[in-house]
């Protein structure tokens, strides 16, 4: 026998991956689906919703990474891993007009965030495509995804939660190729490791993402190989993430001391030490509101039909498709992923735009059990039902696209319409006319880039946060005392966050020694420029 015949008999036979082609109707598709992505999230986003403090808070560290080569402006105390914002760097760092590319440093922001989401929609349509089988489903998934009034208002935003949930539908997508290469497997490990470490409640995904995981490796002849170089590829960010904090010295906190009660913990911040605190946060004892609280007087006003549509089809995809071998996995993936997630938000101090990562997450759930429920059914009546499912939301009062006024005309959503950070933009406009750039200023995070990415800079601008809390700036700067403040800069409810966070001197500073010298509201939105050494009456 001929060493060849040898060779062939001793050789595994391995299974070929199945193709799956996206076809000529399915590139149509996606290309609609992300047209509508490009509508709905493109349309107002530079005017609506208000800049958020988050928001600017982000694009302040970007722009420390890109102008003083440090993770913050500040003292980097590991509040969030910096993965979000080196992102955000880099896309600043390739346009030619850098944090005004856009008019300012968060339209700036706000253009990647649309990128981001075209890319997610892509990814989406693939990911439901391809373990359904079926392309109406993925229409319908990526359609709400676009269009849900909860996604649009939180997906425009400069958020971590964005880009963290970009990076888990990248990895989901490598696993859906199902093409049987362990560098596939090694992408998205480390599609989920850059997760992590670009917001770290990704670590609530994670056991539907192993689960998924190992059912989709499960057949393939190296599939010892390729989960445990995922679980590698996974870890390995995570670690240098580690690694980047013990060789600081910050990795521990001083004598390991972990007492939540002491203030002053160590000389050093410590990565572990914030990690434990995070651990321990509820709404009763920092200043995040309840999930309860944000679900009645936020998240359902938005949009209750994904909350509830969302739930339900979760609640569904954990229990349906037992006796689908192929459908059964992804289906109880996602489900595992959205109730990861949903636990998370149960048991947490929140913040509003916490709900961002649920709207992809019920999306995915719902284009699956869709696929599920109409396997036995041709195409065409899919997509029939589809359009039977989608046109009440969009035509109806109240639904996704339009609203009655309070004259109880038909109009456009406020997503669609609204021009409410011009308010914001009249008030950076009047302090660079009005105030010194010595002068030393309390702000939000909103308009911080506004106010440093100058020539000459407003030095002395800084945070409320900063101005209470970082002994750099209360103690060296305003001694907390309102004799050191000229002027506060009063965002949207800021008054809220200075109560909420027991900023008292500040209050005190505005009540006793303040006069407006400018306002602007327009509905429920007020923001003002206070002048602080006039005694008021």
């Amino acid at each position: 026998m001929s060493a060849d015949v040898l060779t062939q008999t001793a050789s595994p036979v391995v299974k070929q991956p199945r193709k799956d082609p996206l076809g000529a109707s399915g590139r149509w598709l996606v290309l609609l689906s992300m047209l509508i992505g490009l509508v709905s999230h493109g349309w107002n986003m530079f005017r609506y919703p208000l800049y958020l403090t988050d928001e600017g808070i982000y694009m302040e560290q970007a722009w420390a990474v890109l102008r003083m080569a440090k993770l913050s402006p500040y003292t980097y105390f590991y509040d969030h891993a910096p993965m979000g914002w080196l992102a955000i760097a880099g896309w600043v760092s390739i346009l030619p007009g850098g944090f005004d590319a856009f008019g300012n440093a968060l339209n700036t922001g706000r253009a990647l965030m649309l990128i981001v989401h075209l890319a997610s929609v892509f990814l989406m349509f693939e990911i439901v495509r391809r373990f359904s089988g079926s392309m109406p489903a993925a229409f319908l998934a990526t359609f709400v995804y676009n269009l849900s009034p909860l996604g649009v208002y939180y997906q425009r935003q400069v958020l971590l939660d964005n880009l963290m949930m970009f990076w888990i539908l990248l990895g989901l997508y490598l696993l859906a190729r199902k093409d049987g290469r362990i560098v596939t497997a090694m992408g998205a490990g480390v599609c989920f490791g850059l997760a992590l470490v670009t917001k770290e409640n990704a670590l609530f995904l994670l056991p539907g993402c192993a689960y998924l995981l190992h059912r989709t490796v499960k057949e393939q002849s190296n599939r010892r190989f390729g989960v445990s170089f995922w679980w590698f590829s996974m870890l390995a960010p995570v670690v240098g993430y580690l690694l980047f904090a013990q060789i600081k010295n910050e990795l521990f906190p001083q004598n390991f001391n972990f007492n939540l009660e002491s203030t002053t913990p160590g000389d050093h911040v410590s990565l572990l030490y914030t990690v434990w605190w995070q651990l321990h946060r509820n709404s009763n004892t920092s200043t995040g509101l309840s999930f309860s609280y944000l679900l009645k007087e936020s998240w359902l006003f938005k949009d209750k039909y994904i909350l509830i549509a969302g739930v339900a089809v979760t609640l569904l995809c954990l229990f349906a498709g037992r006796n689908n071998k192929r459908l059964r996995p992804p289906m109880f993936a996602m489900a595992l992923m959205a109730a990861g997630y949903g636990f998370y938000l149960t048991r947490s101090a929140l913040l509003d735009f916490y709900i961002a990562p649920m709207v992809p997450l019920f999306a995915m759930n719902l284009g699956m059990f869709f696929g599920w429920l109409t396997r036995r059914t041709k195409q065409p009546g899919a997509a029939v039902l589809v359009a039977c499912l989608l046109v009440p939301v969009l035509v109806m009062p109240g639904g996704f696209l339009v609203k009655y006024n309070t004259k109880g005309e038909l109009e456009f959503s406020d997503a669609y319409r609204l021009p409410l950070t011009q308010l914001q933009e009249e008030q950076v406009a009047w302090i660079k006319a009005n105030i010194p750039t010595n002068a030393r200023i309390i702000i939000d995070d909103d308009v911080w880039v506004a106010l440093h990415d100058n020539d000459p800079p407003y030095k002395y601008a800084h945070s409320h946060y900063k101005a209470t809390s970082d002994p750099d700036v209360r103690d060296k700067i305003f001694h907390m005392s309102w004799e050191n403040v000229d002027y506060v800069v009063m965002s949207n409810k800021m008054r809220d966050a200075l109560e909420r966070g027991g900023e008292t001197w500040i209050i005190e500073a505005i009540d006793q020694h303040g006069e407006t010298v400018w306002e602007a509201t327009r509905g429920d939105v007020s923001l003002s420029i206070i002048k602080i050494g006039t005694t008021s009456s």
